[in-house]
């Protein structure tokens, strides 16, 4: 199911709702830019969020984005442990919701 190469199937997406993904590339574009964090922070976060949303394609580009940036193991070990906190955290404190009366 998952192949890098289905990625080339996004410019279906650009050919049938054109404006919206232009606003979308865009967006995106924005959103990774230099800013108060470097390129390299964004991308490191990226790579923990899409561990949580565990979409393949993500963790697969971001992880090369990170490491072009000059992520390194280390923090992307840190970065990956994070993110399973905050699954197992997201597991725990909804839990709470099984004692409610």
């Amino acid at each position: 199911m998952f192949d890098m190469k289905d990625l080339g199937n996004l410019k279906k997406l650009d050919e049938n709702a054109p404006e919206a993904m232009k606003s979308f590339w865009a967006f995106d574009k924005a959103a990774f830019a230099e800013g108060a964090l470097s390129a390299q922070q964004k991308q490191i976060i990226a790579v923990a969020v899409a561990l949580t949303t565990q979409c393949p394609y993500c963790i697969a580009i971001h992880n090369k984005a990170a490491r072009d940036a000059g992520a390194t193991d280390a923090q992307l070990a840190e970065a990956a442990l994070v993110a399973a906190a905050m699954r197992a955290g997201a597991a725990v404190t909804h839990a709470t919701h099984l004692f409610r009366e």
